[in-house]
């Protein structure tokens, strides 16, 4: 599939969050001819627990990334770095060892983070309501807010987001947490893989991404430890919350409340959100509007940047593009 970008704009943003010393980075691509958007074509994205936003949702393979996409497509597109990731401040549990402090950046606080950023984009556009997205964690983060600021959002995209489960959580090893996990770079592509039949895994992803991929996410740790080490830190917060309510049998917040039109993506290996968990996910959400589902198939938890993420893209898209109103 061809894609036409045309001249996209990137502005990087700081802003300061609800807490002293903490500040947000948000990321916004659009096209370069346009400045003035409708609520409904302004996009806000938030990231998984592990990686940032940068990591996720604009790294540049065959020439563009997902953030490009939607901003060619006529879209206002912004990504948040919640506190400890990508381009945010550090909590100060950060710079200190890991086993000196407990996890930090709960979900409780990703979802104020998020609000922070949905309030700064809709003053700075001058609109009252706009368009959230969220993958994995984030997409705890994302339906946790939404559902809680329906009046504030137009449609809700969700990609792989986390349910109930009675089996342990891959990102979680069972050991103790301290304030934040490392995460080595280089060794995550085995874990990527790990889920792909073994005949399909040579041509999963495709010749460059994963170096590609890497040296993106790499730079989105300031942390000078890393650059000898081929690691980032990613807060552990995100981590205990799975012990303390996915896998406690304690929902976070009730999808139920969410009212706004709602998209589901989800791959068919995706080993961190087992497809009978999202399905279970997805019956949950009955106070949508509407909402959908789509399915890709030889797809992992990273479908946004594997050889059939256009899949992904061109859903969300269409999804994002519709005037759809059921009847009543």
């Amino acid at each position: 599939m061809a894609v036409h970008l045309g001249e996209i704009v990137t502005e990087d943003f700081t802003i300061p969050s609800d807490t002293p010393g903490i500040n947000l980075h948000i990321r916004n691509k659009r096209q370069h001819a346009r400045d003035a958007f409708a609520d409904e074509r302004v996009l806000l994205m938030t990231h998984g627990a592990t990686y940032s936003s940068a990591s996720v949702y604009d790294v540049e393979l065959d020439g563009f990334s997902f953030m490009d996409y939607l901003a060619s497509h006529g879209y206002d597109v912004y990504a948040v770095d919640i506190r400890g990731y990508g381009g945010s401040s550090r909590p100060s549990e950060m710079e200190q060892p890991a086993g000196d402090n407990p996890p930090v950046v709960r979900t409780d606080i990703a979802v104020r983070d998020l609000a922070t950023a949905a309030d700064f984009v809709r003053s700075r556009r001058q609109i009252s309501k706009l368009n959230i997205l969220g993958m994995s964690w984030g997409g705890t983060v994302a339906g946790a807010y939404v559902s809680r600021n329906n009046a504030k959002v137009n449609k809700l995209v969700l990609v792989a987001p986390q349910w109930l489960s009675t089996k342990p959580a891959p990102i979680d090893t069972g050991a103790p947490l301290g304030s934040y996990r490392v995460i080595n770079v280089a060794e995550t592509k085995e874990r990527w893989l790990a889920a792909v039949p073994e005949n399909k895994r040579s041509s999963f992803i495709p010749c460059g991404w994963f170096e590609r991929w890497a040296a993106v996410t790499l730079e989105t740790d300031s942390w000078d430890e890393t650059r000898s080490s081929h690691t980032i830190r990613a807060p552990s917060g995100a981590v205990q919350d799975i012990r303390e309510y996915w896998t406690a049998g304690k929902p976070y917040y009730n999808p139920g409340d969410i009212t706004t039109p709602t998209l589901l993506v989800h791959a068919e290996w995706d080993r961190d959100a087992p497809l009978e968990i999202t399905m279970e996910f997805f019956t949950s959400l009955t106070g949508a509007s509407y909402r959908r589902w789509v399915e890709i198939g030889e797809g992992t938890h990273l479908i946004l940047l594997e050889r059939n993420r256009l899949q992904a893209y061109s859903s969300i898209w269409s999804f994002l593009d519709e005037d759809h109103t059921p009847a009543r």
